[in-house]
C-alpha cells in the first residue's frame, strides 16, 4: 500500500497551484469540489464531487482512500475550508493544525476573542446575530463583515445609520452561519502576509501591500511583492501576526494575515490557517522569489521536510511594537528576489459583447493574463463590490518595482470588455443613478463635469471625427493628469476610442464627454454603438 496519495479540497483556479505541485512532488491528487465544472479538474487524478461544508462526508471519502491505498495528506489553499482539513485530519491522524484553531481562524468573533484574550492588537467588535440592528454602540466609520466568507463578500465601510440596516442584511446573507460582525475601522495601509508554521517556527513566505479602494466597499485592485518598508515596521507587522497566530493555536500548516499599520502601529484584520487566495501564494510569490510556497506547505502537511524552505529561510528580529507580547515562535522569512505586480480590471454595469486586447500585448514582463471564468459572452458585469466580482488580473514581474508595476497597469489597461448597447444598468450608471446606502458609489471613471462645464459643450463630433482631436482644451487643462480604474487617461481614452471605432456615427457632443467622463473607454463605446 501506497501513502503517496494527497486529499485536496477545492478544483478552482486558485487550488490549481496545489494540484500540479502535489503531482510534481510524486502524489496523486484526489480532488473534491462541489461544482463538478470546475476549473481544475481536468488535472485532478481522481475527482469526487462533495461540498467543502460537508466535513462528515469528506472524513468518510479521506478514510476510503486511507484504507484502500494509503492517505499521507489533506490539504487546500484559497478557500474558507481549512476547518474541514482540520476535522479530517485530526480524526486520521495527520499533521495540521488542529480543529479547534482552525475554527478560531475561520469564525471572526472567535478569532477576535483569541486575539482580545492574548492582547493582540485589533479592532474592536460586536456580534450581530439578528437583521434588526438600530444602534451599534460603534463610533463611525465601522465595517460590518460576515463572521465566515472570504473574498470581501458582505463586507463594506458604515459612515452613517442610514447605510447600516441593508449593509447588516447584506452581511448575514453573505453568512454561513447567519452571523455577521460590526468593528471598528483600522485607517492605514494594508499589507497581506502568507507564512508557514512550522516545528515551532514561523516562516514569512510573501510580504505585500496590498492596493484596497472604493468605498464603501474594500476592492483589492492589485498587490505588489514585497513591500517597500522600513526594518522596524516590517518586523512589527511579522511579529504582530506571528502572536495572532500563536493565539490562535496555529502550530502545523500555513497561516495567512491581513494586517494594517496604523497610527498606532500594526492591528490584525483578519488570519487563515491556508494560504492565500488572490493569485499570491501560487503565482506572485513563487514568481518573486523562486520558491515553490505550495510545494513546501504540501511537504508539511504531509509530514514531510521542507528542505527548501529551511535552506532559503533567514531570521526576523522579533519587534511587537507598543505592546508587551512576547516571542511566540522563531521568526524567519524566505526573502523575494524581484519585484511582482499583480492588478485587477474592472468593468461598468452592463453585459458583455465580446472582450478584445486594443494592443498586441508582448511585454516580457507580463507572465499572466488571467480573465475570470464568469465573464464571458452574455455574462452580466458590474462595477465589484466585492473581490470575487472583478472582471480579471494581470500578473507581472521584474527586478525593478517601477518596471512590473507599469507592465501590468499597461495591460489592464489594453484589455477591452465591449458591452451591449441600450442596456439599462450601463444607462443608469451613466446618467448617475446609485442606491441611496450608497453614496459616491460606483466611482467616476474621471469626473463629474459640472453644468457650466456641461453648457460649454455644443454640437456633435462628426461622423468618424477622430474624438482625440476633438477633445475639449478645458478637459485637458483640469482633468488631463486623471487616470481611470483600469489606468487610462482621458487621452489615452480617446485615442482608444479612435482604434476601437475608428468608424462611429455622430455624436451629441454633451452626451458623449458625460459618459466618457463618468464611465471611461467602455462608457464612450457603449454611448457610440448605442446610436446605432
Amino acid at each position: 500500500m501506497s501513502s503517496k496519495n494527497i486529499l485536496i479540497l477545492g478544483a478552482g483556479l486558485m487550488q490549481k497551484p496545489a494540484i500540479l505541485s502535489a503531482k510534481e512532488l510524486g502524489f496523486k491528487t484526489y480532488v473534491i469540489d462541489a461544482d463538478p465544472k470546475a476549473v481544475a479538474i481536468p488535472y485532478a487524478d481522481e475527482f469526487c464531487k462533495i461540498d467543502l461544508k460537508a466535513r462528515e462526508e469528506i472524513l468518510a471519502y479521506a478514510k476510503k482512500i486511507k484504507e484502500t491505498c494509503g492517505l499521507a495528506a489533506v490539504f487546500t489553499a484559497g478557500t474558507d475550508f481549512s476547518a474541514s482539513v482540520s476535522y479530517v485530519c485530526e480524526n486520521l491522524n495527520l499533521p495540521a493544525h488542529s480543529f479547534k484553531a482552525a475554527i478560531n481562524a475561520s469564525v471572526k468573533t472567535e478569532m477576535r476573542e483569541c486575539f482580545k484574550k492574548a492582547g493582540v492588537p485589533s479592532p474592536s467588535f460586536i456580534k450581530i446575530e439578528q437583521q434588526n440592528v438600530e444602534e451599534l454602540n460603534l463610533a463611525f466609520p465601522f465595517v460590518i463583515k460576515p463572521v465566515d466568507n472570504m473574498g470581501a463578500r458582505g463586507c463594506r465601510l458604515i459612515r452613517s445609520k442610514e447605510e447600516v440596516a441593508n449593509s447588516v442584511k447584506k452581511a448575514l446573507e453573505a453568512s454561513r452561519s447567519k452571523i455577521a460582525i460590526a468593528e471598528e475601522y483600522m485607517d492605514g495601509a494594508e499589507y497581506s502576509i502568507d507564512a508557514l508554521v512550522y516545528n515551532g517556527t514561523f516562516t514569512v513566505t510573501g510580504f505585500a501591500e496590498r492596493h484596497i479602494k472604493y468605498p464603501p466597499y474594500f476592492i483589492e485592485v492589485g498587490h505588489t511583492m514585497p513591500s517597500d518598508l522600513p526594518k522596524a515596521v516590517h518586523d512589527e507587522l511579522i511579529s504582530i501576526f506571528a502572536c495572532g497566530a500563536k493565539s490562535l493555536g496555529l502550530t502545523c500548516g500555513a497561516a495567512k494575515a491581513d494586517i494594517k499599520f496604523t497610527k498606532d502601529g500594526a492591528m490584525i484584520g483578519e488570519i487563515a490557517a491556508r494560504l492565500s487566495g488572490g493569485y499570491m501564494s501560487g503565482w506572485t510569490y513563487p514568481y518573486a522569489a523562486d520558491l515553490n510556497l505550495t510545494k513546501q506547505a504540501i511537504l508539511i502537511a504531509a509530514g514531510e521536510e521542507p528542505k527548501d524552505l529551511l535552506e532559503r529561510r533567514v531570521h526576523v528580529d522579533f519587534n511587537a511594537g507598543k505592546t508587551k507580547l512576547e516571542k511566540p515562535y522563531e521568526l524567519f522569512e524566505v526573502p523575494c528576489k524581484r519585484v511582482s505586480a499583480e492588478r485587477a480590471w474592472i468593468s461598468i454595469p452592463g453585459k458583455v459583447q465580446y472582450i478584445e486586447e486594443i494592443k498586441e500585448y508582448t511585454d516580457q514582463a507580463v507572465r499572466d493574463v488571467l480573465p475570470r471564468a464568469t465573464v464571458s459572452l452574455g455574462s452580466e458585469v458590474d462595477f465589484p463590490r466585492n473581490n470575487v466580482e472583478k472582471c480579471g488580473n494581470v500578473i507581472a514581474v521584474s527586478h525593478r518595482c517601477d518596471i512590473a508595476i507599469a507592465a501590468a497597469e499597461d495591460a489592464v489597461s489594453n484589455i477591452f470588455i465591449t458591452l451591449e448597447p441600450n442596456n439599462k444598468k450601463t444607462d443608469d450608471f451613466i446618467a448617475g443613478f446609485t442606491q441611496a446606502d450608497e453614496q459616491n458609489f460606483p466611482p467616476l471613471a474621471f469626473a463629474a463635469l459640472s453644468k457650466t462645464e456641461m453648457e460649454g459643450l455644443n454640437g456633435s463630433i462628426l461622423q468618424n471625427q477622430s474624438v482625440e482631436e476633438s477633445i475639449p482644451p478645458f478637459i485637458l487643462e483640469k482633468y488631463g493628469m486623471l487616470t481611470d480604474w483600469n489606468y487610462n487617461t482621458i487621452s489615452q481614452t480617446a485615442k482608444k476610442f479612435d482604434i476601437l471605432r475608428k468608424n462611429h456615427p455622430a455624436l451629441d457632443t454633451k452626451k458623449f464627454w458625460n459618459a466618457l467622463m463618468r464611465g471611461g473607454l467602455q462608457a464612450a463605446v457603449y454611448f457610440s454603438d448605442s446610436q446605432k
